[in-house]
């Protein structure tokens, strides 16, 4: 198995402003980011970025960093234009890890690089965690897969889904006994020819209604396949909050060290 690592790194964040270079146990969040996907069997690690400071905060810690256009509409896009730049065959598999992902799992990516390998007929692959309880099933921000044989995505969706009828026909917000719901992870692997076409693809009904672009590789008739985990792995950094707890985490010594 071989793949590379490519880490979408965008200046812009709203709920915390220049995320990207924020200390996380003495390195900017995304270097740390870097250096934790690096433990995985990938054959290289790279960050795309589109700010001049985060690629030379990588270039300062021996990371390689990309330059990449401002104005792409999702990451999924910018993986594309790295894909392209560095002409990497349609075969070639590429893992996609966010920037703010400091704790990110290295066996997680293999996972999902692994599945992408051994089924050639798909052109993604992402993983799920079983959903435990009622409130994440009905937030909306929590985003839910449906899962068909082979574990196949059948559908994405910010409503809770599969919708257990019986169960919940006195209006009351309750987790079904053996509901087969499952919690979707942002983790994503993809064939390079697949990221050359995504920008071509018309965006669709479903990913406008549902605001989830995986959805337009579904509607498109591309395949993805779900690895799934026993439990939801550790959370990316979006808020103050996030951020203090992975400092909290490293504090404590219960990451392991940092290899450089």
């Amino acid at each position: 198995m071989s793949f590379i690592v490519i880490v979408p790194a965008r200046a812009a964040s709203t709920r915390l402003p220049g995320k990207q270079l924020l200390d996380v146990g003495g390195l900017p969040m995304v270097v740390r980011t870097a250096r934790q996907a690096a433990r995985s069997a990938a054959a290289r690690i790279l960050i795309a970025t589109d700010h001049a400071d985060i690629a030379r905060a990588a270039a300062e810690h021996g990371v390689e960093a990309l330059m990449t256009r401002p104005d792409h509409p999702t990451g999924t896009d910018r993986l594309s234009e790295v894909a392209t730049a560095l002409g990497l065959d349609d075969d070639d598999v590429v893992v996609n890890v966010q920037g703010d992902e400091p704790l990110i799992d290295p066996a997680l990516i293999d996972a999902v690089a692994t599945l992408l390998t051994r089924h050639p007929d798909a052109a993604i692959a992402t993983c799920a965690a079983p959903i435990l309880d009622a409130d994440t099933l009905f937030d909306p921000n929590a985003v839910k897969v449906v899962l068909g044989a082979n574990d196949r995505a059948l559908y994405f969706s910010r409503a809770p889904v599969p919708w257990a009828r019986d169960a919940l026909a006195d209006g009351q917000r309750r987790l079904a006994p053996g509901l087969p719901a499952w919690l979707h992870i942002g983790l994503y692997a993809y064939r390079a020819g697949f990221l050359r076409q995504f920008p071509e693809l018309p965006p669709g009904r479903l990913e406008r209604v549902e605001s989830l672009e995986q959805l337009r590789a579904l509607e498109q008739g591309f395949p993805i396949l779900v690895h799934t985990v026993d439990a939801v792995p550790a959370r990316g950094v979006d808020t103050p909050e996030d951020l203090a707890r992975v400092r909290a985490l490293l504090d404590d010594g219960a990451l392991p060290p940092d290899r450089a």
